[in-house]
């Protein structure tokens, strides 16, 4: 329980969240604008299910690398004592 709470702490800090909506921002918008494009441009309805699910997962994708990340060097710390 001790690793999620790790992790939890990581996701949160240090400017994670504000890197992460950078990221989530810039690939959602290109992703939006790809798979989209007729739905923001045309005639067609937006999804906006998708369109919303386009930035959440660049976002936890971001988060998840830099808390994989953090964990890697604490565990890589505690290998050399």
């Amino acid at each position: 329980m001790r690793g999620w709470r790790l992790a939890l702490d990581y996701a949160l800090a240090a400017g994670v969240p504000r890197r992460s909506l950078a990221v989530a921002l810039v690939v959602g918008s290109l992703l939006n604008l790809i798979n989209q494009y007729d739905a923001l441009f045309g005639q067609i309805p937006v999804n906006w299910f998708k369109l919303a699910l386009t930035y959440c997962v660049p976002y936890a994708v971001s988060t998840y690398g830099a808390v994989a990340y953090r964990m890697a060097i604490d565990r890589s710390r505690e290998r050399r004592g």
